[in-house]
């Protein structure tokens, strides 16, 4: 009893717990990863497109120097000029933007998803508190990220070092190249060390993702009793559904003791099952079940039925077939209307014998044709 009582978080944050955080925006997130990929990307576009946007930069800076005067004092050649240099030069960058934001969006979304919530941009007084602040500024994950800044130095520091221990005779042999085939090669040397230190970023990221994760989920852990009380606010308070049940209960049995007087015939078990079933005969339709019970309901619908002159007999097997197999203002199932027809045959005979109109009819048969499968 202590230990549910402590509020101590030890349990697992449940299934509605992490969709109320998703829908606020707290989602587990990477920043080194979310870099790293955009890094990368930058790093891969550049090497697949520098070439194409290089070439084109260059034919854009030859057509420029090299106007005619006509050109030059011409409005109209001018826009052309610039035209066809802008359309050059758009594709190649097009495609560059369009892998960064491509890794971009798939470096942010890995870890915990695509989110949008506008909780989590609006407004909110604690971002604007310098308590707050000094919190952030000194607590335990400003004193992580710290770690992990410092461990990013590192390790790319000493990724740059060992590339550029290993490629330091390319380097110091682009000298004694001829122009442009060193510019060419600088910038090859430069895009290839740019992705071997984009990578290196990944050796953080590696440790962080699995960390964020583990911290998100930390964050969210719920005391036992806020799991009681989430459960009946899910499922509501079961006492409170017990009321409900118990009220939808006894205004069924109103609403059914109602509907007795109006039935044609009550059929009994004799003692424990009670069903009245009403039929018209205008309508042409299947008979109805107006009400059914078991036990002090089954004497219930009995007594209501001598006191307002309704008719009851005893056929045990139809009564526990229509219990159980009819539900109340519904019609009867269509297996069963030749046992009810053979029934209601007897009640409406019975009824016209006693006006003196027809002779005594003959007692309903004891085996009445009921299926196997609705035998109980």
């Amino acid at each position: 009893m202590a230990e549910s009582d402590s509020g101590e978080k030890t349990e697992q944050p449940t299934a509605k717990k992490l969709t109320d955080a998703r829908k606020k925006g707290q989602i587990a997130r990477s920043k080194d990863l979310g870099t790293m990929f955009v890094l990368v990307g930058s790093a891969c576009a550049l090497l697949l497109m520098g070439n194409s946007l290089a070439h084109a930069l260059s034919t854009v800076m030859k057509r420029l120097f090299s106007l005619t005067r006509q050109e030059a004092m011409d409005v109209n050649a001018i826009f052309n000029v610039v035209s066809g240099a802008i359309s050059s030069i758009i594709w190649p960058l097009l495609w560059i933007y369009f892998i960064i934001i491509l890794a971009a969006f798939i470096g942010n979304t890995m870890l915990g998803g695509m989110s949008f919530s506008w909780q989590a941009m609006a407004p909110k007084a604690s971002k604007l508190s310098p308590l707050s602040g000094f919190k952030r500024m000194f607590g335990v994950q400003a004193g992580v990220e710290l770690v992990k800044s410092i461990l990013k130095f590192f390790v790319v520091f000493i990724v740059a070092f060992l590339l550029l221990s290993s490629l330091f005779e390319q380097i110091i042999g682009l000298s004694l190249e001829t122009i442009p085939t060193n510019f060419g090669h600088a910038v090859n040397l430069l895009l290839w060390m740019f992705l071997v230190l984009a990578l290196s970023i990944g050796i953080i990221a590696a440790v962080d993702a699995p960390y964020q994760v583990w911290n998100h989920t930390r964050q969210l852990k719920m005391t036992k009793q806020e799991i009681k009380d989430e459960h009946k606010n899910t499922e509501g308070n079961p006492e409170i559904k017990g009321r409900i049940k118990r009220t939808q209960y006894e205004m069924s049995q109103r609403r059914q003791m109602a509907e007795v007087p109006n039935a044609d015939v009550v059929i009994t078990n004799p003692t424990h099952f009670s069903v009245a079933l009403k039929y018209d005969a205008a309508t042409g339709g299947a008979p109805v079940l107006v009400a059914k019970g078991i036990d002090e309901m089954a004497l219930h619908i009995r007594t209501i039925a001598k006191e307002h002159n309704v008719e009851i007999l005893q056929s045990p097997a139809l009564a526990r077939s229509l219990y159980y197999t009819a539900e109340v203002e519904q019609n009867i199932p269509e297996e069963l209307y030749a046992a009810v027809a053979q029934v209601l045959a007897f009640i409406f005979q019975l009824n016209e014998h006693r006006k003196g109109r027809a002779k005594k009819p003959i007692p309903v048969a004891k085996n009445l044709p009921i299926p196997d499968e609705f035998k109980y």
